[in-house]
């Protein structure tokens, strides 16, 4: 199971909006990645468009999908 220190932490762009909570997410290295958002930001109705700059955690096993933890003020 991964631990928390595991994760890395990169910024990125929104690109594309999915079905079912989930975001085409382009990173500053120009990397595309899927992520879905964290149960934080569901609780508290935090919304997510195309264009928004957020945060988003990686598992160092799979560079693929990550976990967005925040959404910056625009």
């Amino acid at each position: 199971m991964a631990k928390e220190n595991d994760l890395v932490t990169v910024s990125g762009e929104v690109i594309k909006v999915l079905p079912a909570t989930m975001y085409r997410v382009r990173l500053d290295g120009g990397h595309e990645i899927l992520g879905h958002i964290s149960g934080k930001m569901r609780k508290h109705f935090i919304k997510i468009t195309t264009g928004d700059r957020v945060t988003v955690e990686i598992s160092p096993t799979d560079l693929t999908k990550g976990r967005i933890t925040f959404r910056e003020k625009t």
